[in-house]
């Protein structure tokens, strides 16, 4: 009888201590991987912006923290001038079972069943006499957050930083070594 109350005391002992180490790395498995620190290489605007009002409320901070690259919701089409902003459709692949019965995701299931592409608000804008293209920038390694700040931080996106100014294009054309002659950015005679 020892032998078994020994054995059954070992064992015991062995699942309680075992079991903790089994368990956590499971739970950290189900978790989104951490996002990677990419360094913002532009300077926050000096004055801040009061972010867009939106169609729909949508946090950058939310849907990134669930490990969300921003290519799943933003695309480069051809010229490659502008990112896209998600089909409705996008959105509805998880919004068809996740939180709908918050008054927000309602609006975007009506958008959808309607067929109509949410109307978005662009939050930077190309300037008038500026030929620029995200598309260059991608191929060229540059990273989103590089340019647009900590977006994975922001709840509503905000022109936080100062990239549509020359000043800081030309410094991070000179820090990367990319041209800073006028024809790179700016065509003559402007194009309408």
């Amino acid at each position: 009888m020892r032998g078994i109350a020994r054995i059954l005391v070992v064992a015991l002992d062995l699942a309680l201590f075992t079991v903790p180490f089994c368990i956590v790395p499971n739970a950290r498995a189900q978790q989104p991987p951490p996002a990677a620190q990419v360094k913002q290489e532009v300077p926050d605007n000096p004055v801040p912006h009061a972010p867009p009002e939106q169609p729909i409320p949508y946090s950058h901070k939310t849907h990134l923290a669930l490990g969300l690259p921003c290519s799943t919701c933003h695309t480069n089409p051809a010229p490659g001038n502008l990112m896209t902003f998600p089909a409705t459709s996008t959105c509805m692949s998880c919004h068809i079972s996740i939180a709908t019965n918050k008054p927000a995701i309602q609006k975007l299931a009506a958008f959808s069943k309607s067929r109509q592409s949410i109307p978005w608000v662009r939050v930077y804008k190309v300037l008038p006499g500026v030929t620029w293209t995200h598309r260059k920038h991608l191929e060229a390694g540059m990273k989103c957050q590089m340019c647009h700040g900590q977006v994975a931080q922001m709840d509503q996106m905000s022109e936080a930083t100062s990239v549509t100014t020359m000043g800081v294009c030309l410094t991070c054309h000179k820090e990367h070594g990319a041209p800073t002659v006028c024809s790179t950015c700016h065509s003559w005679p402007p194009a309408n």
